[in-house]
């Protein structure tokens, strides 16, 4: 009687693990500085240009309580934001409000970010209205603040992504929190992220002609003595909106300043 045969088992191959991609280094903000053999800026030449601004356009007014508050306070430079702006503003502003309001001030007027918040919170006396509320809305809402659709977009995302991580639409939390905390906190937010100086660091050779905006505000962040932060970046701020030599865009509300009066920055400008 013939053996039943037994049958070969099949052999399995262990497939090759593909190769991990390198992780991608990434940037701590307010950590390391991204061009340590990068000589510029010097404290005298910071001093040099905040002097040489101040002289020219004087202390920008939107920005004048908070520096009355917070006189010897350092600037975080990152975001855009003030650890007093948002934190210590009039005393029956949150914290969100103050974080809304910064969304509604990019790329236009003092005048016209003031108005747009207060037609905001007619139209929705609560955080939790303009919540609920539709975009078009919140857009119409805020429209005399310029970049409608952006913005409102920001807020609601603000808004969701606070309620969802917290439980409620409360940022007072942030006041017992460090700047780097703060910073941490507030970039988990689309839309809230490294607000410098960038084109204008760049022109005078502050930066590396390669720097990207969040290696910037990192460059600028080591190099700029504290004491000088805030009053730099309030005036490079407002700088940026009514010179027409460093801003790309040119608003129609800005000041015949611009047209009229050289550039203070111009000899920077030879020099880099």
């Amino acid at each position: 009687m013939q053996k039943p045969r037994k049958r070969k088992q099949p052999e399995f191959r262990q497939r090759p693990q593909p190769r991990a991609k390198p992780a991608r280094p990434s940037i701590s903000l307010g950590t390391n500085d991204p061009y340590p053999t990068h000589p510029r800026p010097t404290p005298e030449e910071c001093r040099a240009v905040r002097d040489d601004l101040l002289a020219f356009h004087g202390f920008p007014q939107e920005f004048a309580k908070y520096r009355r508050q917070q006189p010897n306070s350092s600037f975080d430079q990152a975001h855009g934001f003030l650890k007093s702006d948002i934190l210590d503003g009039d005393a029956k502003e949150t914290v969100l409000d103050g974080l809304v309001k910064t969304v509604l001030s990019q790329n236009t007027t003092e005048v016209n970010s003031e108005r747009a918040f207060e037609s905001l919170k007619s139209a929705f006396p609560t955080w939790e209205d303009v919540l609920a509320a539709e975009s078009k809305c919140i857009e119409n809402s805020i429209r005399s603040g310029g970049l409608a659709p952006t913005k409102a977009s920001c807020i609601k995302n603000i808004l969701s992504c606070l309620l969802e991580k917290k439980g409620k639409l409360c940022l007072e939390y942030l006041r017992d929190l460090s700047v780097d905390e703060i910073k941490a906190e507030l970039s988990q937010f689309k839309g809230i992220g490294p607000k410098t100086v960038f084109e204008i660091a760049k022109a005078i050779s502050w930066v590396p002609a390669v720097a990207d905006r969040n290696k910037t505000y990192l460059h600028l962040n080591k190099r700029i003595p504290n004491e000088l932060k805030f009053d730099l970046n309030c005036l490079l701020y407002t700088h940026g909106k009514l010179c027409r030599r460093c801003a790309k865009k040119v608003d129609k509300q800005q000041t015949k300043e611009s047209q009229d009066n050289p550039c203070p920055l111009l000899k920077y400008w030879k020099n880099s």
